[in-house]
Protein backbone atom coordinates (compact mmCIF):
# COMPACT_ATOMS: atom_id res chain seq x y z
CA UNK A 1 0.00 0.00 0.00
CA UNK A 2 0.81 3.88 -0.41
CA UNK A 3 0.43 6.30 2.47
CA UNK A 4 0.82 9.88 1.55
CA UNK A 5 0.63 12.79 4.19
CA UNK A 6 1.37 16.54 3.26
CA UNK A 7 2.38 19.49 5.95
CA UNK A 8 3.42 23.30 5.97
CA UNK A 9 6.46 23.92 7.89
CA UNK A 10 7.10 28.17 8.44
CA UNK A 11 9.91 28.64 7.21
CA UNK A 12 11.68 28.90 3.92
CA UNK A 13 12.81 25.45 1.98
CA UNK A 14 16.41 25.60 2.26
CA UNK A 15 16.15 26.33 5.93
CA UNK A 16 13.81 23.31 6.47
CA UNK A 17 16.42 20.86 3.88
CA UNK A 18 19.05 22.08 6.12
CA UNK A 19 17.48 21.22 9.34
CA UNK A 20 16.61 17.81 8.32
CA UNK A 21 20.49 17.27 7.34
CA UNK A 22 21.87 18.17 10.92
CA UNK A 23 22.90 15.92 13.83
CA UNK A 24 19.74 15.53 15.85
CA UNK A 25 16.95 15.36 12.85
CA UNK A 26 16.20 11.85 13.35
CA UNK A 27 16.15 11.69 17.01
CA UNK A 28 13.60 15.09 17.12
CA UNK A 29 11.40 13.06 14.22
CA UNK A 30 11.21 9.93 16.40
CA UNK A 31 8.22 9.18 18.16
CA UNK A 32 7.94 8.55 21.71
CA UNK A 33 5.85 5.79 21.67
CA UNK A 34 7.33 3.51 19.01
CA UNK A 35 10.04 2.48 21.44
CA UNK A 36 12.66 3.00 18.75
CA UNK A 37 15.91 4.25 19.60
CA UNK A 38 17.73 6.25 17.65
CA UNK A 39 21.23 4.75 17.19
CA UNK A 40 22.59 6.46 14.59
CA UNK A 41 21.74 9.34 11.99
CA UNK A 42 22.92 9.23 8.42
CA UNK A 43 25.93 11.52 7.90
CA UNK A 44 24.67 12.58 4.36
CA UNK A 45 20.52 12.53 3.34
CA UNK A 46 22.16 11.40 -0.68
CA UNK A 47 23.52 7.86 0.58
CA UNK A 48 23.83 7.37 4.44
CA UNK A 49 22.53 5.30 6.62
CA UNK A 50 20.38 5.29 9.91
CA UNK A 51 19.86 3.32 12.36
CA UNK A 52 16.93 2.50 15.04
CA UNK A 53 16.60 0.30 17.52
CA UNK A 54 13.53 -2.12 18.26
CA UNK A 55 12.63 -4.18 21.55
CA UNK A 56 14.22 -7.34 21.67
CA UNK A 57 17.83 -6.22 19.98
CA UNK A 58 16.05 -5.95 16.60
CA UNK A 59 17.53 -2.79 14.61
CA UNK A 60 15.71 -0.94 11.94
CA UNK A 61 18.23 0.02 9.41
CA UNK A 62 17.19 2.59 6.62
CA UNK A 63 19.83 3.51 3.78
CA UNK A 64 18.74 6.25 1.67
CA UNK A 65 18.57 5.98 -2.15
CA UNK A 66 21.13 8.52 -4.34
CA UNK A 67 19.08 8.08 -7.45
CA UNK A 68 15.89 9.80 -5.94
CA UNK A 69 18.16 12.00 -3.85
CA UNK A 70 17.89 16.07 -5.03
CA UNK A 71 19.37 18.75 -2.82
CA UNK A 72 16.34 21.36 -1.10
CA UNK A 73 14.28 19.10 -3.05
CA UNK A 74 13.93 15.64 -2.20
CA UNK A 75 15.33 12.52 -0.14
CA UNK A 76 14.55 8.51 -0.17
CA UNK A 77 15.27 5.65 2.70
CA UNK A 78 14.64 2.23 2.17
CA UNK A 79 14.63 -0.38 4.97
CA UNK A 80 17.66 -2.75 4.48
CA UNK A 81 17.60 -5.18 7.10
CA UNK A 82 15.71 -8.82 7.26
CA UNK A 83 13.38 -9.33 9.08
CA UNK A 84 12.19 -6.22 9.31
CA UNK A 85 12.23 -5.63 5.35
CA UNK A 86 10.62 -8.46 4.58
CA UNK A 87 7.75 -7.00 7.02
CA UNK A 88 7.87 -3.54 6.53
CA UNK A 89 8.83 -3.45 2.55
CA UNK A 90 9.51 0.57 3.85
CA UNK A 91 10.57 3.02 1.33
CA UNK A 92 9.95 6.65 2.31
CA UNK A 93 10.03 9.75 -0.78
CA UNK A 94 10.51 13.03 1.45
CA UNK A 95 9.70 16.32 -1.27
CA UNK A 96 10.16 19.90 -0.47
CA UNK A 97 7.98 22.67 -1.91
CA UNK A 98 7.51 26.06 -1.73
CA UNK A 99 4.44 27.04 -0.31
CA UNK A 100 2.27 28.69 -2.17
CA UNK A 101 0.00 30.45 0.79
CA UNK A 102 3.37 31.90 2.72
CA UNK A 103 3.75 31.72 6.69
CA UNK A 104 3.29 34.16 9.66
CA UNK A 105 6.60 35.53 9.28
CA UNK A 106 6.20 36.67 5.71
CA UNK A 107 9.26 34.65 5.29
CA UNK A 108 8.01 31.77 2.97
CA UNK A 109 7.02 28.68 3.81
CA UNK A 110 7.66 24.94 3.04
CA UNK A 111 5.19 21.94 1.66
CA UNK A 112 6.52 18.61 2.56
CA UNK A 113 5.20 15.78 1.22
CA UNK A 114 5.80 12.56 2.91
CA UNK A 115 4.48 9.23 0.80
CA UNK A 116 5.61 5.71 2.13
CA UNK A 117 5.44 2.30 -0.18
CA UNK A 118 5.09 -0.52 2.83
CA UNK A 119 2.78 -3.79 3.68
CA UNK A 120 1.62 -1.44 7.12
CA UNK A 121 -1.43 -0.09 7.22
CA UNK A 122 -2.32 3.39 7.31
CA UNK A 123 -3.97 3.62 10.46
CA UNK A 124 -0.82 2.24 12.26
CA UNK A 125 1.46 4.56 11.28
CA UNK A 126 -0.27 7.55 11.27
CA UNK A 127 0.38 8.67 14.77
CA UNK A 128 3.71 8.60 14.00
CA UNK A 129 3.59 10.93 10.64
CA UNK A 130 1.27 13.05 12.35
CA UNK A 131 4.35 13.60 15.59
CA UNK A 132 6.47 14.02 12.77
CA UNK A 133 4.32 16.83 11.29
CA UNK A 134 3.66 18.29 14.69
CA UNK A 135 7.20 18.28 16.24
CA UNK A 136 8.72 20.22 12.44
CA UNK A 137 6.00 22.74 12.90
CA UNK A 138 6.76 23.70 16.61
CA UNK A 139 10.16 23.43 16.13
CA UNK A 140 10.10 26.24 13.93
CA UNK A 141 7.35 28.19 15.34
CA UNK A 142 9.51 28.00 18.15
CA UNK A 143 12.79 28.88 16.75
CA UNK A 144 10.88 31.82 14.89
CA UNK A 145 9.86 33.16 18.18
CA UNK A 146 13.18 33.61 19.38
CA UNK A 147 14.15 35.46 16.73
CA UNK A 148 11.21 37.50 17.36
CA UNK A 149 13.16 38.52 20.52
CA UNK A 150 16.00 39.85 18.81
CA UNK A 151 18.31 36.98 19.71
CA UNK A 152 21.12 35.36 18.18
CA UNK A 153 20.84 32.14 18.81
CA UNK A 154 18.45 31.02 15.69
CA UNK A 155 20.49 32.70 13.45
CA UNK A 156 21.70 29.25 11.70
CA UNK A 157 17.75 28.03 11.17
CA UNK A 158 15.98 30.88 10.92
CA UNK A 159 18.38 33.39 8.75
CA UNK A 160 21.24 32.42 7.32
CA UNK A 161 21.64 35.61 5.63
CA UNK A 162 23.58 37.53 8.60
CA UNK A 163 26.53 35.47 9.21
CA UNK A 164 26.22 35.07 12.81
CA UNK A 165 28.27 32.28 13.87
CA UNK A 166 26.68 29.45 15.64
CA UNK A 167 26.62 28.93 19.90
CA UNK A 168 28.38 26.74 21.57
CA UNK A 169 26.76 24.84 24.18
CA UNK A 170 28.43 22.49 26.87
CA UNK A 171 26.30 20.04 28.45
CA UNK A 172 26.26 17.80 31.43
CA UNK A 173 23.16 14.80 31.57
CA UNK A 174 23.12 15.05 27.69
CA UNK A 175 22.27 11.50 27.96
CA UNK A 176 19.29 11.70 29.77
CA UNK A 177 16.17 12.33 28.87
CA UNK A 178 15.85 16.15 29.09
CA UNK A 179 19.51 16.23 28.08
CA UNK A 180 18.92 14.18 24.44
CA UNK A 181 16.07 15.99 23.72
CA UNK A 182 17.71 19.18 24.25
CA UNK A 183 20.40 18.65 22.32
CA UNK A 184 18.96 17.26 19.14
CA UNK A 185 16.78 20.59 19.52
CA UNK A 186 20.13 22.71 19.42
CA UNK A 187 21.69 20.83 17.01
CA UNK A 188 18.75 21.25 14.32
CA UNK A 189 18.82 24.92 14.67
CA UNK A 190 22.50 24.94 13.77
CA UNK A 191 24.15 24.96 16.90
CA UNK A 192 27.29 22.71 18.48
CA UNK A 193 26.80 20.75 21.58
CA UNK A 194 29.69 19.28 23.44
CA UNK A 195 28.65 16.74 25.91
CA UNK A 196 30.52 16.79 29.49
CA UNK A 197 30.95 12.95 30.01
CA UNK A 198 32.51 11.04 32.65
CA UNK A 199 33.86 8.32 30.98
CA UNK A 200 36.28 8.47 28.25
CA UNK A 201 35.30 11.23 25.69
CA UNK A 202 34.55 10.55 22.59
CA UNK A 203 34.62 13.14 19.20
CA UNK A 204 32.55 16.07 19.97
CA UNK A 205 32.81 15.37 24.16
CA UNK A 206 34.97 16.42 27.04
CA UNK A 207 35.95 14.42 29.78
CA UNK A 208 33.95 15.82 33.14
CA UNK A 209 34.66 15.04 36.62
CA UNK A 210 32.29 16.26 38.68
CA UNK A 211 34.51 16.80 41.73
CA UNK A 212 37.58 17.48 40.19
CA UNK A 213 36.78 19.22 36.30
CA UNK A 214 39.42 20.47 34.17
CA UNK A 215 40.14 24.23 34.79
CA UNK A 216 40.04 24.64 31.02
CA UNK A 217 36.57 22.37 30.60
CA UNK A 218 34.58 25.11 29.51
CA UNK A 219 37.36 26.39 27.14
CA UNK A 220 35.44 28.11 23.58
CA UNK A 221 31.70 27.69 25.09
CA UNK A 222 28.99 30.17 25.03
CA UNK A 223 26.58 28.50 27.51
CA UNK A 224 26.62 25.99 29.87
CA UNK A 225 23.71 23.95 30.88
CA UNK A 226 23.60 21.82 33.73
CA UNK A 227 21.78 18.64 33.91
CA UNK A 228 23.17 15.98 35.60
CA UNK A 229 22.09 14.61 39.23
CA UNK A 230 21.50 11.46 40.56
CA UNK A 231 17.41 11.26 39.64
CA UNK A 232 15.09 12.06 42.78
CA UNK A 233 13.06 8.61 42.08
CA UNK A 234 13.62 6.12 44.82
CA UNK A 235 13.51 5.07 48.04
CA UNK A 236 14.18 8.18 50.52
CA UNK A 237 16.32 6.43 52.59
CA UNK A 238 19.75 7.52 53.78
CA UNK A 239 22.30 6.71 51.11
CA UNK A 240 19.46 7.50 48.25
CA UNK A 241 19.23 10.85 49.89
CA UNK A 242 23.29 11.40 50.48
CA UNK A 243 23.12 10.62 46.65
CA UNK A 244 20.74 13.49 45.77
CA UNK A 245 22.81 15.59 47.48
CA UNK A 246 26.20 15.29 46.69
CA UNK A 247 25.79 14.95 42.91
CA UNK A 248 24.05 18.19 43.22
CA UNK A 249 25.71 20.87 45.27
CA UNK A 250 29.33 20.31 45.61
CA UNK A 251 29.34 19.44 41.20
CA UNK A 252 27.75 22.47 40.99
CA UNK A 253 29.30 24.45 42.63
CA UNK A 254 32.99 23.57 41.22
CA UNK A 255 31.21 23.93 37.59
CA UNK A 256 30.27 27.92 38.32
CA UNK A 257 33.84 28.12 39.80
CA UNK A 258 35.29 27.12 36.71
CA UNK A 259 32.03 29.04 34.73
CA UNK A 260 33.55 32.35 36.72
CA UNK A 261 36.98 32.19 35.34
CA UNK A 262 35.93 31.14 31.84
CA UNK A 263 35.69 35.02 30.04
CA UNK A 264 33.96 33.41 26.59
CA UNK A 265 31.31 31.62 28.62
CA UNK A 266 28.54 34.12 28.58
CA UNK A 267 25.57 32.09 30.70
CA UNK A 268 25.35 29.64 33.27
CA UNK A 269 21.73 27.61 33.09
CA UNK A 270 21.31 25.19 35.87
CA UNK A 271 18.09 22.52 36.40
CA UNK A 272 16.47 23.20 39.59
CA UNK A 273 13.10 21.65 40.55
CA UNK A 274 9.96 22.92 42.54
CA UNK A 275 10.51 20.67 45.13
CA UNK A 276 12.19 24.24 46.59
CA UNK A 277 8.30 25.23 47.32
CA UNK A 278 7.81 22.08 49.81
CA UNK A 279 5.76 19.55 49.80
CA UNK A 280 2.33 20.86 50.74
CA UNK A 281 1.55 24.54 49.71
CA UNK A 282 -2.08 23.76 49.37
CA UNK A 283 -4.28 25.90 46.27
CA UNK A 284 -1.45 29.09 46.89
CA UNK A 285 -0.02 29.66 43.73
CA UNK A 286 3.66 29.38 43.60
CA UNK A 287 5.85 31.76 41.66
CA UNK A 288 9.19 32.70 41.42
CA UNK A 289 8.84 35.19 44.17
CA UNK A 290 7.32 32.60 46.56
CA UNK A 291 9.08 31.76 49.50
CA UNK A 292 11.00 28.48 49.66
CA UNK A 293 9.02 25.48 51.69
CA UNK A 294 10.65 22.97 54.03
CA UNK A 295 11.30 19.34 53.74
CA UNK A 296 14.43 17.49 52.31
CA UNK A 297 14.01 18.22 48.53
CA UNK A 298 13.39 21.87 49.80
CA UNK A 299 17.03 22.26 51.75
CA UNK A 300 18.70 20.43 48.68
CA UNK A 301 17.62 22.54 45.75
CA UNK A 302 18.05 26.03 47.46
CA UNK A 303 21.95 24.84 48.11
CA UNK A 304 21.40 23.31 44.42
CA UNK A 305 20.57 26.95 43.30
CA UNK A 306 23.13 28.82 45.82
CA UNK A 307 26.33 26.54 44.39
CA UNK A 308 25.67 28.41 41.01
CA UNK A 309 26.75 32.02 42.95
CA UNK A 310 30.30 32.07 41.77
CA UNK A 311 29.55 31.99 38.55
CA UNK A 312 26.96 34.48 39.26
CA UNK A 313 29.60 36.97 41.39
CA UNK A 314 31.50 37.00 38.11
CA UNK A 315 28.77 38.57 36.36
CA UNK A 316 27.66 35.35 34.00
CA UNK A 317 23.96 35.41 33.68
CA UNK A 318 22.65 31.80 35.56
CA UNK A 319 19.16 30.87 35.28
CA UNK A 320 17.92 28.12 37.68
CA UNK A 321 14.78 25.83 35.73
CA UNK A 322 12.63 24.97 38.67
CA UNK A 323 11.23 21.84 36.92
CA UNK A 324 7.74 20.41 37.23
CA UNK A 325 7.00 17.02 36.55
CA UNK A 326 8.17 16.61 32.91
CA UNK A 327 5.94 14.73 30.85
CA UNK A 328 8.03 12.33 27.59
CA UNK A 329 6.77 9.04 26.45
CA UNK A 330 9.56 7.60 27.01
CA UNK A 331 11.16 8.60 30.05
CA UNK A 332 10.31 9.15 33.77
CA UNK A 333 6.88 9.03 35.21
CA UNK A 334 4.69 8.44 32.14
CA UNK A 335 5.75 5.11 31.10
CA UNK A 336 5.18 4.10 34.68
CA UNK A 337 1.47 5.29 33.97
CA UNK A 338 1.24 3.87 31.26
CA UNK A 339 1.80 0.02 32.14
CA UNK A 340 -0.05 1.06 35.09
CA UNK A 341 -3.30 1.95 33.10
CA UNK A 342 -2.80 -0.76 30.64
CA UNK A 343 -3.46 -3.57 33.17
CA UNK A 344 -6.75 -1.47 34.31
CA UNK A 345 -5.67 -0.27 37.73
CA UNK A 346 -4.79 3.19 36.84
CA UNK A 347 -6.45 6.00 38.86
CA UNK A 348 -5.77 9.29 41.55
CA UNK A 349 -4.09 8.94 44.58
CA UNK A 350 -6.82 8.69 47.12
CA UNK A 351 -9.32 11.55 46.39
CA UNK A 352 -6.40 13.20 43.92
CA UNK A 353 -7.59 16.59 45.29
CA UNK A 354 -3.45 17.91 45.12
CA UNK A 355 -1.78 20.27 42.31
CA UNK A 356 -0.19 18.40 39.70
CA UNK A 357 2.19 20.93 38.09
CA UNK A 358 3.31 19.50 34.96
CA UNK A 359 5.25 20.79 31.71
CA UNK A 360 5.08 18.75 28.52
CA UNK A 361 9.25 17.59 27.26
CA UNK A 362 8.84 19.90 24.40
CA UNK A 363 8.09 23.23 25.89
CA UNK A 364 10.80 22.30 28.80
CA UNK A 365 13.28 21.92 26.11
CA UNK A 366 11.98 24.95 24.93
CA UNK A 367 12.35 26.58 28.25
CA UNK A 368 16.02 25.66 28.32
CA UNK A 369 17.10 27.04 24.43
CA UNK A 370 15.11 30.04 25.65
CA UNK A 371 17.08 30.69 28.94
CA UNK A 372 20.27 30.08 27.38
CA UNK A 373 19.70 32.82 25.05
CA UNK A 374 17.89 35.23 26.39
CA UNK A 375 19.34 37.99 28.34
CA UNK A 376 15.96 38.74 30.01
CA UNK A 377 15.91 35.74 31.77
CA UNK A 378 18.22 35.09 35.11
CA UNK A 379 17.55 33.92 38.59
CA UNK A 380 14.77 31.46 39.22
CA UNK A 381 12.76 30.32 36.40
CA UNK A 382 9.72 28.08 37.00
CA UNK A 383 9.59 25.45 34.22
CA UNK A 384 5.51 24.08 34.60
CA UNK A 385 2.94 24.55 32.56
CA UNK A 386 0.67 27.84 32.96
CA UNK A 387 -2.68 25.40 33.34
CA UNK A 388 -1.56 23.21 36.60
CA UNK A 389 -4.09 20.69 37.49
CA UNK A 390 -5.88 18.14 40.25
CA UNK A 391 -4.53 14.77 40.21
CA UNK A 392 -7.41 13.51 39.53
CA UNK A 393 -7.83 15.56 36.62
CA UNK A 394 -4.43 14.37 35.20
CA UNK A 395 -5.40 11.03 35.53
CA UNK A 396 -9.01 11.49 34.10
CA UNK A 397 -7.07 12.91 30.80
CA UNK A 398 -4.67 10.26 31.05
CA UNK A 399 -7.35 7.94 30.81
CA UNK A 400 -9.08 9.60 28.10
CA UNK A 401 -6.12 9.17 25.97
CA UNK A 402 -5.01 5.99 26.69
CA UNK A 403 -8.55 4.55 25.84
CA UNK A 404 -8.73 3.02 29.62
CA UNK A 405 -10.46 2.99 32.74
CA UNK A 406 -8.99 5.81 35.87
CA UNK A 407 -11.55 4.68 38.31
CA UNK A 408 -9.61 3.13 40.09
CA UNK A 409 -8.16 4.81 43.38
CA UNK A 410 -4.54 4.03 44.70
CA UNK A 411 -4.26 4.34 48.13
CA UNK A 412 -2.20 7.43 49.60
CA UNK A 413 -0.17 4.30 51.42
CA UNK A 414 0.94 2.78 47.78
CA UNK A 415 3.88 5.61 46.92
CA UNK A 416 4.71 5.14 50.71
CA UNK A 417 5.09 1.48 50.04
CA UNK A 418 7.68 2.21 47.14
CA UNK A 419 9.22 5.66 48.04
CA UNK A 420 9.23 5.57 51.65
CA UNK A 421 6.48 8.22 53.54
CA UNK A 422 8.75 10.70 52.93
CA UNK A 423 9.76 10.53 49.63
CA UNK A 424 5.89 9.70 48.73
CA UNK A 425 4.98 13.54 50.90
CA UNK A 426 7.70 15.06 48.48
CA UNK A 427 7.17 12.77 45.44
CA UNK A 428 4.37 11.41 44.29
CA UNK A 429 1.83 13.04 46.75
CA UNK A 430 3.26 16.63 46.23
CA UNK A 431 0.90 19.27 46.49
CA UNK A 432 2.36 22.51 44.21
CA UNK A 433 0.26 24.99 42.20
CA UNK A 434 3.48 26.17 40.18
CA UNK A 435 2.79 29.03 38.05
CA UNK A 436 5.60 30.12 35.35
CA UNK A 437 5.27 33.68 35.98
CA UNK A 438 7.89 35.06 34.65
CA UNK A 439 7.69 33.16 31.38
CA UNK A 440 4.78 34.98 31.32
CA UNK A 441 5.82 38.21 32.26
CA UNK A 442 7.87 37.99 28.69
CA UNK A 443 5.05 36.42 26.44
CA UNK A 444 6.25 32.95 26.44
CA UNK A 445 4.29 30.70 24.52
CA UNK A 446 3.82 27.30 25.27
CA UNK A 447 3.31 24.10 22.66
CA UNK A 448 0.73 22.60 25.18
CA UNK A 449 -1.06 24.76 27.09
CA UNK A 450 -3.54 21.66 28.43
CA UNK A 451 -2.36 18.30 29.79
CA UNK A 452 -4.76 16.66 26.96
CA UNK A 453 -2.37 18.11 24.24
CA UNK A 454 0.71 17.13 25.80
CA UNK A 455 -0.43 13.80 26.43
CA UNK A 456 -1.42 13.19 23.06
CA UNK A 457 1.46 14.52 21.39
CA UNK A 458 3.58 12.22 24.07
CA UNK A 459 1.76 8.85 23.61
CA UNK A 460 0.58 8.61 19.81
CA UNK A 461 -2.89 10.85 19.49
CA UNK A 462 -2.57 13.34 17.20
CA UNK A 463 -4.35 13.83 13.85
CA UNK A 464 -2.60 14.75 10.59
CA UNK A 465 -1.91 17.80 9.96
CA UNK A 466 -4.35 19.39 7.68
CA UNK A 467 -5.40 23.22 6.71
CA UNK A 468 -7.26 24.05 9.76
CA UNK A 469 -4.30 23.26 11.41
CA UNK A 470 -2.65 26.07 10.26
CA UNK A 471 -5.22 28.17 10.55
CA UNK A 472 -5.74 26.96 14.50
CA UNK A 473 -1.80 27.86 15.29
Amino acid sequence: MSFSAKHEVPAPREQVWQWHTRRGALARLTPPFTFMTPLKQAEYLADGTSILGLPGGLKWVARHDLSRFQTNVSFSDVCLNAPMRSWATWRHHHLFADATTGSDNNAGATQITDTVDTRIPAWAINSVFAYRQHQLIEDFQFLNRLRDLGTHATAPAVDSSNNVRPLVFAITGSRGGVGRKLTAQLTTAGHQVIQLVRNTPKPGQRQWRPNLPAPDLLEGVDVLIHLAGEPIFGRFNAAHKADIRDSRVNPTQLLAEVAAATPELKAMVCASAIGIYGADRGDTELTEESSRGDGFLADVVSDWEGACEPAREAGKRVVNVRTGIALSGNSGLLPLLRALFSTGLGGAFGKGEFWYSWVAMDDLTDIYFRAAVDSQLAGPVNAASPTPVLNKDFVHALGEELKRPAVVPIPTFGPALLLGKEGASELALANQKVIPARLKELGHTFRYSTVAAALAHELGGEELWTPATRAAN
